[in-house]
């Protein structure tokens, strides 16, 4: 049985008795991790207690696939339900699932914390297609996803979020759930003490604020504007730091939707102000508002629909191939630092 992503919160909040075992794989280790935790608990409270909690390794069930049915069955010695989990795990573990499929009695809940299995995966396939199985995929989260996972956050310790801050925090926090956790868990302990009960953007730039975001911004500028050997150094410098390659693509994204805003308005014959105006964060003065106008220049409407066809291509890798994000996000860069470049004139 496989669980659409709009299934999988009222599925971890009453899990299907019938269900012996939970897949739960993707590009996303922290909501793998979230949703794992969340679903053993449904069974298990404490998932300390020795006596109710499991916990084996994929690599242990490849020398002994007898052991998850073996567990599945076994009776827990301080009674209640027992929850079996498994990590990691991948393709040595298809066996002791099949197993598990075969066996005649127990109750214990399986919790399996894959990677990002493919879907020619046997793990996979085999919760896709078992009843007694399922399989929960867990993929990076869109902005809307992001958003709304702020302000339900928010929204939980009676916090209101301003659209400026909203709009802030997403395109500065990954598509990691367990990095984007913890940097809202930040930004809620900073406003803990607060008798204001709205997050403004002054707030998430105080915590927030980091050198990794710094960082991208750098890359952007960079790369929008063609400079190869700086871009090379903020690359290395992002990376070195941790920075998260889905959110540099969609900082670029982001940046190209501006220019690209702005640039089609004003080949309409519209001012150049009032479309700054619309593209909402573009600063009003400055050398950040001198390399954007740079930027206009540089990259004319053609050039920039051509630009978010490849950023779009690049984000939809990142989900979709087993390639490393951060190889995709440099090759990604690159491609539009050498299209920002001028061309020369023809002799």
């Amino acid at each position: 049985m496989k669980i659409e992503p709009r299934q999988a919160e009222a599925f971890l909040k009453k899990p299907d008795p019938k269900i012996r075992a939970v897949v739960i794989y993707g590009n996303d280790d922290g909501l793998v991790a979230e949703r794992a935790m969340q679903l053993a608990k449904t069974v298990c409270a404490d998932l300390q207690d020795p006596f109710r909690v499991i916990d084996i390794a994929g690599d242990t069930l490849k020398h002994d696939p007898a052991r998850l049915a073996d567990e599945f069955s076994a009776m827990s010695l301080m009674g209640g339900r027992r929850v079996i989990r498994v990590r990691p795990a991948g393709e040595e573990s298809v066996k002791a699932l099949e197993n598990l499929v075969e066996a005649t009695a127990g109750d214990a809940l399986i919790v399996i914390e894959g990677g990002n299995l493919t879907p020619r995966s046997g793990l996979r396939v085999l919760a896709e297609t078992e009843s007694c199985l399922a399989a929960m995929p867990c993929y990076m989260d869109s902005a809307e996803a992001l958003e709304g996972l702020v302000e339900s956050s928010a929204r939980a310790q009676g916090l209101n979020v301003d659209a400026d801050a909203l709009d802030w925090i997403v395109e500065r926090l990954g598509g990691d759930r367990g990095q984007t956790r913890s940097e809202v868990d930040k930004l809620l302990l900073y406003k803990a003490g607060d008798d204001a009960k709205t997050i403004t953007l002054d707030d998430a730039m105080a915590v927030l604020g980091d050198t990794a975001a710094i960082g991208i911004d750098n890359v952007v500028a960079a790369t929008f504007s063609g400079q190869l050997v700086a871009l090379d150094r903020a690359l290395d410098r992002v990376f070195a730091e941790g920075g998260n390659p889905v959110q540099l693509v969609r900082s670029l994204q982001r940046h190209a939707d501006q220019l690209h805003l702005v640039s089609g308005h004003v080949s309409r014959g519209g001012n150049l102000e009032a479309a700054m105006f619309k593209a909402r964060g573009l600063p009003r003065g400055g050398p950040v508002r001198q390399r954007f106008e740079q930027h206009l220049r540089s990259w004319p409407l053609p050039r920039l629909s051509a630009a978010l066809t490849r950023i779009l291509d690049a984000e939809l890798e990142c989900k979709s191939t087993d390639m490393p994000d951060e190889a995709i996000a440099r090759r990604l860069c690159l491609a539009l630092a050498s299209a920002a470049k001028p061309s020369r004139p023809q002799r």
